[in-house]
């Protein structure tokens, strides 16, 4: 057995969480390879490192005086290798933080510094050899992970190196110059590293023992969901699930290697287990619920529409030529909907309506605004009757109008339209019907 283990910001924020991330490290001699993010947040009004670099490139692009700000952020680190008792020599590397933000300040690089300064102290804590992303994952010019040379040159630096610390989030540009992932990008690295070193697990340390059914902001104490699949992590990330960044299951998926959501704080509990596909009947019908706020639809009508060939790639077109995508689109026989974020389509809504008339010549066109879309999730709704009415029952007693159904062929999920004042109310409702009820 041999895993690869990240651990998020809120797990090093300081030399106290650094210390349990180590003790689980140690605990367990198959967790081989280290994937560390940047010190999170140590208290609800902390800010966290990341945040702060953020702000010192801005200040540094506008020509403004770093010096103080730089010294701030060596606080943070400093606080950290004291804490552990390390005898490790920060100069040189806010030296070289400094001089490049005074001469050629750019974003990737001081956001990418957390991480590698976080990098460097566990390397040296937990005695294991530091490996920088930079000399080991690849971006191509479109600004994309080139995954085939990362596989190639980080599989050959890990086949020589038994153990080691390899910080998330960033690695080399097209260009030469540091790149970044989106935030919460370190999950991404953990599982390139992962893939590249042909791990049996990833394991990923959190502040939460593992994915909740529902966003415990909306409902009080959700239950944790024990096995997930990749097909319906992906679901629910997309609608805002986020305790794992919804490309890290790409690179793993690949190889068959399972993901482990674990609480830094609770390493005694199982957490969740992200697998390509499992035998185990899910404890509920539903693996989970989500949703977001603010969308808009579409709503075209035009007789006999189903037999006019071209029409639906008339009105997407339409949206195409003002650069605004789609997310759902449900339709009848005479009617088409089109589902978008409400925040791309106003300003462009009567250009939007004008091309649709002039391309597909429909009957009508109206617009509903103020849509929340909420994805009901669950491998196990297929093998169970009656899932839709159950969710229609539950917004009903609700007093919650429907005002979307769009259910996808794999019957995996079910998304529901609602008014963006029920959003809360509907979650709610939903999670009792197939949770609570069962409890």
């Amino acid at each position: 057995m041999r895993k690869v283990v990240k651990f998020g910001g809120s797990s090093l924020a300081d030399a106290g969480q650094f210390r349990k991330a180590g003790e689980i490290v140690r605990a367990d001699e198959t967790r081989l390879y280290v994937v560390p993010s940047a010190p999170g947040k140590r208290f609800p009004a902390d800010t966290k490192v990341t945040d702060m670099l953020i702000r010192l490139y801005k200040t540094a692009a506008e020509g403004g005086d770093v010096d103080a700000q730089i010294a701030r952020i060596r606080e943070r680190f400093e606080e950290i290798v004291e804490g552990l008792g390390l005898n490790i020599d920060l100069d040189g590397e806010f030296q070289e933080i400094t001089r490049v933000m005074k001469e050629e300040p750019y974003l990737d690089y001081a956001a990418s510094r957390g991480e590698y300064l976080n990098g460097k102290i566990m390397a040296e804590y937990l005695g294991f050899t530091f490996i920088d992303p930079y000399d080991a994952i690849f971006f191509n010019e479109e600004g994309a992970l080139n995954s085939y040379k990362t596989e190639k040159v980080l599989s050959a630096m890990l086949s020589e190196t038994e153990r080691a610390v390899i910080p998330g989030f960033y690695g080399q540009g097209k260009d030469g110059k540091v790149k970044t992932f989106s935030r919460g990008g370190s999950d991404v690295t953990g599982s390139v590293v992962a893939s590249a070193a042909k791990v049996d697990v990833y394991e990923n340390w959190t502040d939460v023992s593992g994915f909740l059914v529902a966003d415990p902001r909306v409902v009080n104490n959700p239950v944790t969901i024990h096995t997930i699949t990749y097909r319906e992590l992906r679901e629910l990330s997309y609608m805002g699930a986020a305790v794992l960044h919804e490309d890290a299951i790409f690179p793993v998926r690949s190889k068959g290697i399972p993901i482990n959501i674990r609480n830094t704080n609770k390493p005694e509990d199982e957490g969740t287990w992200i697998v390509e596909s499992t035998a185990k009947k899910p404890k509920y019908t539903i693996t989970g619920v989500a949703g977001k706020r603010g969308f808009c639809a579409i709503l075209i009508t035009k007789a006999m529409m189903n037999s006019e060939i071209g029409f639906g790639r008339k009105v997407l077109q339409a949206f195409e030529e003002n650069h605004i995508s789609f997310e759902h689109m449900p339709s009848g026989i005479d009617t088409m909907t089109v589902v978008v974020h409400e925040t791309e389509f106003m300003d462009k809504e009567q250009r939007v309506v004008s091309a649709i008339h002039r391309m597909a010549q429909p009957d009508s066109v109206e617009i509903e605004s103020d849509l929340a879309l909420i994805a009901v999730v669950g491998r196990g709704m297929k093998s169970t009757r009656g899932t839709a009415a159950r969710i229609f029952s539950a917004l009903a007693h609700a007093h919650v109008n429907i005002r979307m159904i769009d259910q996808g062929s794999s019957e995996l999920n079910i998304i529901v339209g609602v008014e963006n004042k029920d959003f809360e109310t509907a979650i709610r409702a939903i999670y009792s019907i197939f949770v609570e009820t069962r409890l």
